[in-house]
């Protein structure tokens, strides 16, 4: 037995928002990782495009630096709970974490999610107090209420003694007190080459890999990376993949083409690695995740990877609205379900189920944000389909009826706590802690998961914009009984056409406008919201008719309303059952699921009557 005293292998956890990649950006540039000319693009971690429109980080990252003699590789994890799939699978893959907490909000939903995740594998731990030099820092109350979270999770000695260090990752310092930071990461670095244990294993033993990570070049097909368990591997080397649950070879033995490792923020060749190296190998294709890289000689499946249900459900359809096939590329239910079937290989919380229909398909996955980034890639690659409401997936066991709760916390300014409160009250949610200090107050509740559906948008209103709130799935708990949703009626297009500005003026009057002058509309599509509660047809494509008394040159008086603008998010939390958004590369339509009018309101009359 070995013990790999040049490698420390670490993840990055935190809620969102606290500073990891930041971090991890600032361990780039002070290890040298960068050279003095070359361009640095903040938050260099963040590569997905969609992770740097939003400011999340949405897939788990690898790379490494150098300290002294050491290399650290880094697992930089997702900060937001609908991506907690990424975090639980990567943690295999190290043998510490850094716990990363908010010197002024402390430690905060996903932070419990993530750091019991960490527990329950034994992981060491390093706490670190970042924007420590805030104005509202409280450093202090950041530790002790990591450390009372810790104990909550029944931590060990060893965790509860875990050393804690505070930083500011922006600027690049670091200090075991906040008045004793100075002008770099030094006691970072030192802390993970002391704290953090480094691999052990028999370096001789039969190689041993469980894949942690897929990726995929048009030049060598799909990448498995993760941790090497035990032995070693180089190019050429013949292998074969067993599956964890059955232990069962999935495929003839296959030959390593090439083998890679992180460093900074690319990857480079190697020609062989040991134990606790994390690395890249291609030339093995029909893998999955979980799957167990082995010696033909000693064929050992690892543990499977245990990953949390979903808890979030949605449905994937073919488009079939008036304007299909005009906008997106990919439109049959053979291209969308391929797409599906590939990113439920890659994404381990998200699963694919079929329905009576050939040409929709069930997906479920950990929240409406985690499905909402898979429709906003799909519609960037060419994708057009529909999807439904978000729906929670009910569990029924000899209890009876469960559904998803959720930790709920919302920050807020004092004087808007009633509201919060009263509108909380009427989702049936559960108080279960108040703080106040310095003018804010934190507010800690159970809710079911759909009562969240639409509450941040109305949490803004009710606040000014003024409230920040943050939830993660704490458990399945008794139903919870129906919870209404206040969302008024909505104007509904009667004509296929154009929209003009003199149907819409008219329109305007009625309601909330979703779409300008121009616009192509079709019979059935939600163009506005109305503040009844029953839906209104408007024809919007209604033109005005000229005469000798009426001239065309009066419509210059037409003054239009700015049209609601909605995120993808907001739409997927905007509609209700009877009702599906259309997606396409360029468009983002509501509509109702039966477009003829005479058609809906037939089905609506024969709910209405049971």
């Amino acid at each position: 037995m070995i013990k790999r005293k040049d490698i420390r292998d670490i993840a990055i956890i935190a809620h969102v928002d606290h500073g990891k990649t930041t971090l991890v950006d600032t361990m780039f540039q002070q290890s040298g990782m960068f050279r003095e000319n070359q361009h640095k693009t903040e938050r260099a971690m963040d590569s997905n495009d969609l992770e740097r429109e939003r400011g999340i980080t949405i897939l788990s990252k690898n790379t490494s630096v150098i300290y002294k003699d050491i290399r650290i590789n880094i697992v930089d994890t997702p900060g937001h709970a609908d991506f907690g799939g990424e975090v639980e699978r990567v943690l295999s893959m190290v043998s510490g974490a850094i716990v990363l907490v908010d010197a002024a909000e402390g430690p905060m939903p996903q932070t419990r999610f993530v750091l019991s995740k960490a527990m329950a594998l034994s992981l060491p731990l390093i706490i670190v107090v970042n924007k420590a030099d805030k104005p509202d820092a409280d450093c202090a109350n950041a530790v002790d209420e990591t450390l009372m979270l810790l104990m909550e999770l029944g931590a060990d000695d060893e965790q509860l003694d875990s050393p804690v260090i505070y930083a500011s990752g922006r600027d690049g310092i670091s200090g075991l007190t906040p008045e004793t930071m100075g002008n770099s990461l030094e006691p970072l670095f030192k802390a993970i080459a002391e704290h953090i244990p480094c691999p052990v294993g028999y370096k001789d033993a039969p190689f041993r890999m469980q894949v942690s990570t897929i990726d995929h070049s048009s030049y060598v097909g799909r990448i498995s990376i993760g941790r090497v368990d035990r032995g070693t591997i180089k190019i050429g080397d013949n292998v074969v993949i067993c599956n964890t649950e059955d232990g069962k070879i999935s495929q003839l033995p296959t030959k390593i083409t090439s083998i890679m490792m992180f460093e900074g923020l690319t990857r480079i060749p190697i020609e062989n690695a040991s134990i606790g190296d994390i690395i890249a190998i291609s030339g093995i294709e029909n893998i999955n995740i979980g799957d167990t890289i082995c010696n033909p000689e000693s064929i050992e499946p690892m543990p499977v990877l245990k990953v949390s249900e979903p808890t979030v459900a949605m449905t994937f359809s073919v488009n079939n609205g008036p304007l299909a096939g005009k906008e997106g590329d990919l439109v049959t239910s053979r291209q969308i379900a391929a797409r599906l079937e590939r990113e439920a290989k890659a994404d381990v919380a998200l699963r694919i189920e079929p329905t009576d229909s050939t040409d929709s398909f069930r997906v479920c996955g950990r929240g409406e944000l985690h499905l909402s980034i898979l429709v906003e890639t799909m519609r960037r690659e060419g994708y057009e389909f529909m999807v439904s409401k978000p729906d929670i997936i009910i569990r029924i066991d000899d209890e009876g009826k469960k559904e998803p709760i959720e930790h709920l916390v919302v920050d807020s300014p004092e004087e808007h706590s009633g509201t919060i409160m009263s509108k909380l009250n009427m989702r049936k949610a559960n108080m279960l802690d108040m703080q106040v200090k310095d003018g804010r107050v934190r507010l800690e509740f159970h809710i079911a998961s759909r009562a969240l559906f639409g509450f941040r948008d109305e949490l803004l209103t009710n606040t000014r914009g003024e409230a920040i709130m943050s939830s993660v799935f704490d458990h399945y708990g008794p139903w919870m009984g129906d919870i209404q949703r206040t969302r008024p009626g909505v104007l509904v297009a009667t004509e296929q056409g154009k929209s003009t500005a003199y149907a819409l003026n008219t329109a305007q009057k009625r309601g909330q406008l979703f779409i300008g002058a121009g616009e192509q509309i079709y019979e059935g599509m939600i163009i506005g919201l109305c503040p009844k509660p029953e839906d209104v047809n408007v024809n919007v494509c209604r033109e005005k008719k000229l005469t000798n008394m009426r001239a065309s040159g009066k419509d210059d008086s037409i003054i239009l309303s700015n049209p609601r603008f909605m995120s993808l998010e907001e739409k997927l939390l905007f509609i209700e059952d009877d009702e599906l958004l259309e997606v396409t590369p360029k468009s983002l339509r509501l509509r109702k699921r039966i477009l003829n009018k005479a058609a809906r309101l037939s089905a609506e009359s024969k709910t209405k009557n049971g």
